[in-house]
C-alpha cells in the first residue's frame, strides 16, 4: 500500500467510526505499527483534516472534512451505480436529474480502476415496469413537507375511491416498482398510514410543524412494520 493509499484508507476509517478509536486498533486495520499510525495521524492533522484525540486514548473524525469518491473499489462504484440508476428509472424529474448530476460527479474523480467499472457495470437495474400514475400533487410538495416536519392537509381516495380528508405528518416517500407513496401518521386514525401519492387530490401545507423528531417517528414506525405481515407499504384502505 502506497503513502498516499494509507492516508486517505486511515481517513476513510476514521470517517466510519462515531466514537474515539485507539491507534492500535487502526495500526492493525492499517497492518502498519503504531509509530506509522501515530506518524500519518500527525501529518493528516498538519493538512487540515479535523482528527482530534491522543495516543491511548483514541482518535476520532469531526465534521468538516469532505472526503470525494476517490477511494472507491469497483464494487463500490457498481453499487452506487446500481442505485442512482434505479433512482433515474423510477424516480420522478427532480430525482432522475439529481442521479444524473451525482454520477457525473463521481466520474470526475474516480480512478482509472474503478472508471471501467463505471463505464461496463456488472450490475443492472431491471425494467422499470409499465409507469407510474400520474400525480396531482407534485411530489416536491410531499418533500417539502416531509423536509420542515410540516403537518400537510390532504383530500384522499382509497382502492374503493372512498373519499376522506386526512391531517397527516408526513414522514418518507416510498418509490416501488408500480407506485409512490408516503408514509405519514395520521391524525384521523391516530396511527401510522401509507398513502399512495397518485390518489391524493390535493394537499395543502398548513404552517404548523408536528412535535417531536421525524426520525424518531420514522423509527418507531419501521419497528412497527416488522410485524406487520402486509408489509412496510401498504396504502391505506380505512
Amino acid at each position: 500500500m502506497s503513502r498516499t493509499t494509507r492516508l486517505l484508507t486511515l481517513l476513510q476509517a476514521l470517517r466510519g467510526k462515531k466514537r474515539p478509536v485507539t491507534a492500535a486498533v487502526l495500526a492493525a486495520q492499517l497492518e502498519v505499527s503504531e509509530r506509522t499510525l501515530y506518524r500519518d495521524i500527525a501529518e493528516l492533522t498538519a493538512l487540515g483534516a479535523p482528527i482530534f484525540g491522543e495516543a491511548g486514548v483514541g482518535y476520532v473524525l469531526r465534521s468538516g472534512l469532505f472526503l470525494p469518491p476517490l477511494m472507491l473499489n469497483a464494487e463500490e462504484t457498481e453499487a452506487i451505480v446500481l442505485g442512482l440508476r434505479y433512482v433515474d428509472q423510477r424516480g420522478d424529474d427532480v430525482l432522475s436529474r439529481a442521479a444524473a448530476n451525482a454520477l457525473a460527479k463521481i466520474a470526475d474523480v474516480l480512478d482509472p480502476a474503478a472508471q471501467e467499472a463505471l463505464r461496463n457495470p456488472t450490475l443492472l437495474p431491471g425494467p422499470p415496469g409499465f409507469g407510474y400514475p400520474e400525480n396531482r400533487v407534485p411530489l416536491n410538495v410531499f418533500r417539502e413537507a416531509i423536509r420542515n416536519q410540516a403537518k400537510l392537509h390532504i383530500d384522499y381516495a382509497d382502492a374503493s375511491q372512498t373519499q376522506s380528508q386526512r391531517l397527516i405528518w408526513p414522514l418518507a416517500l416510498g418509490f416501488l416498482n408500480e407506485v409512490r407513496v408516503i408514509v405519514a401518521w395520521c391524525e384521523l386514525r391516530g396511527a401510522y398510514r401509507t398513502f399512495r401519492t397518485d390518489r391524493v387530490a390535493t394537499a395543502d401545507l398548513q404552517g404548523e410543524r408536528y412535535s417531536g423528531r421525524r426520525s424518531d417517528w420514522l423509527r418507531a414506525w419501521r419497528k412497527l412494520m416488522e410485524q406487520n405481515e402486509a408489509g412496510p407499504f401498504t396504502p391505506d384502505k380505512k
